[in-house]
């Protein structure tokens, strides 16, 4: 496929993005290096999915370029999009799986429309990407019969299936308990290291996003308000990290 002039897996030049006149992000600009983990962090509302959406293609920014391995996808045509969308896979929020399918017709979704794969090869996709989550076995079973994390992990499986380099996760673990949070982290971390796949993680959970990423960028009022690492985060004197990661009322973000 091709990967324009080789550059980093995802960047974002000066990106501003409208809707309905209501500007929702602004003169943003990063770069994802290869196998790194970026966290977005930022208040309800802040444009993080946006950035998502954005950065895969589903939304258009109103200025600035979003680059993937140095080619721009923005104005790109929907057959050229999909091919630069094949190197890609996103989680969304709520899993957004068919409930009318099992756990494998889920997973093997997007194989059946982009590959002709016969029956045995396909099954065998699809189990080798519901071992990678931690789920080998639940071929059959329906997403009713599945608890919040593992519904979450069928989506990480069926977003797999079509081996991207890139994944971008929206709140994956948004509505589970601490403990399965935990156990999603472990395999977005668990992708990285044996797949060394390129993530970008957005989140509200400061916990979580500083146990994980390798750099975290904070979004505050549509513009990037920091980035640095977990560590540098933790350490901050700036008020508005400070207010964020110790998720205090009073601050700056709440005037």
């Amino acid at each position: 496929m091709e990967t324009g002039n080789g550059g980093p897996p995802i960047e974002l030049q000066e990106l501003t993005y409208e809707v309905g006149g209501q500007r929702i992000l602004e003169d943003i600009s990063f770069q994802v290096r290869h196998g790194e983990i970026l966290s977005v962090l930022g208040m309800s509302g802040s444009g993080k999915s946006t950035l998502l959406r954005n950065i895969i293609g589903l939304a258009q920014p109103t200025h600035g370029d979003v680059r993937i391995y140095g080619r721009s996808i923005v104005g790109l045509g929907e057959r050229a999009l999909n091919e630069v969308r094949l190197r890609m896979g996103m989680v969304f929020q709520n899993a957004a799986l068919f409930d009318s399918m099992t756990v494998a017709e889920n997973v093997a979704f997007g194989l059946r429309r982009r590959k002709k794969l016969k029956l045995e090869a396909l099954a065998e996709k699809v189990s080798e990407k519901l071992e990678l989550v931690g789920l080998a076995g639940t071929e059959k079973l329906m997403p009713a019969e599945l608890s919040g994390g593992m519904r979450k992990r069928v989506g990480i499986a069926r977003a797999l299936a079509l081996e991207p380099d890139i994944m971008l996760y929206d709140e994956p673990s948004s509505g589970l308990d601490p403990v399965m949070a935990d156990v999603i982290d472990d395999v977005i971390r668990q992708l990285r290291d044996r797949l060394q796949v390129t993530s970008v993680l957005v989140s509200h959970h400061v916990a979580n996003v500083l146990r994980l990423a390798d750099r975290v960028l904070l979004l505050y009022d549509k513009r990037v308000a920091a980035s640095g690492t977990p560590e540098e985060f933790r350490d901050s004197e700036d008020p508005l990290v400070r207010q964020f990661v110790e998720g205090r009322a009073q601050g700056p973000m709440t005037g």
